[in-house]
């Protein structure tokens, strides 16, 4: 199990490493190519990893890599962690299981989500994640049938299902109660937190782009930036759904 660095200090390079097949500025999915890439293809090879959700969603190259990653793997689980339990309050976090196949293709037939995050509590210091939340989903995941779990955090996506959302892995959260309910209403600093966080990550995705326009040579090269700048948009529309 191990997990990407959610970003660094210094921002808006691509990877120079040319083994790669797909070319980006997001850390989060270059490590996650090299993760995949370094398993073994006998079929045993195993990994789980966390990443944040924009490695679910980000369109372009992202949805490049999660379907070559589908392919060359079985994406069996997914775990949907509560928000701001992993790196900083109000990032919202998953893990990602999957199984190195014998082939390059078609190793995913299915993906199974479960929601620990939607109608969960706050939690922190005061309310620490404990090993008995995970109860539900330990229970889910070493099921001898997953077809017989009944939950209602407990969900599977066909690949065909999931290639019908453009590959998007952003799946699985069931209906939040919170937003009709009064009483579960966030605590309003809470809130504040969250929309500084989105503040700060749009700051964060801007300053990659004007990093890789300061450093073209050639007009040609402003089409990776231009490129980038699409995926900033999009990354930035999901965050405040």
């Amino acid at each position: 199990m191990t997990n990407p660095p959610f970003g660094t200090k210094k921002g808006g390079e691509r990877a120079t490493r040319t083994d790669f097949t797909f070319m980006t500025s997001n850390k989060q999915l270059n490590f996650l190519q090299h993760i995949y890439r370094a398993l073994r293809p006998n079929g045993k090879a195993r990994a789980a990893v966390v990443v944040p959700d924009n490695v679910l969603f980000e369109g372009g190259v992202g949805a490049d890599i999660r379907r070559d990653l589908m392919d060359k793997c079985n994406v069996h689980t997914i775990l949907r962690l509560p928000t701001g339990i992993f790196y900083a309050q109000g990032v919202k976090t998953n893990v990602l299981f999957f199984t190195r196949g014998e082939t390059d293709t078609g190793n995913t037939k299915e993906v199974w989500v479960y929601d620990l995050r939607t109608n969960m509590p706050s939690f922190g210091k005061r309310n620490p994640l404990t090993k008995d939340h995970f109860a539900g989903f330990m229970k889910a995941y070493t099921a001898e049938d997953r077809h017989q779990v009944d939950d209602e955090r407990w969900n599977v996506f066909t690949r065909d299902d999931i290639a019908k959302k453009g590959d998007s892995l952003d799946i699985g959260l069931i209906a939040d109660e919170s937003l009709s309910v009064y009483d579960n209403l966030p605590d309003p600093i809470d809130s504040a937190e969250e929309a500084v966080e989105k503040l700060e990550l749009a700051i964060s995705l801007l300053n990659e782009v004007i990093a890789e326009l300061k450093a073209a040579e050639h007009p040609t090269r402003y089409e990776p930036a231009k490129t980038e700048m699409l995926h900033v948009a999009e990354r930035l529309e999901v965050s405040e759904r």
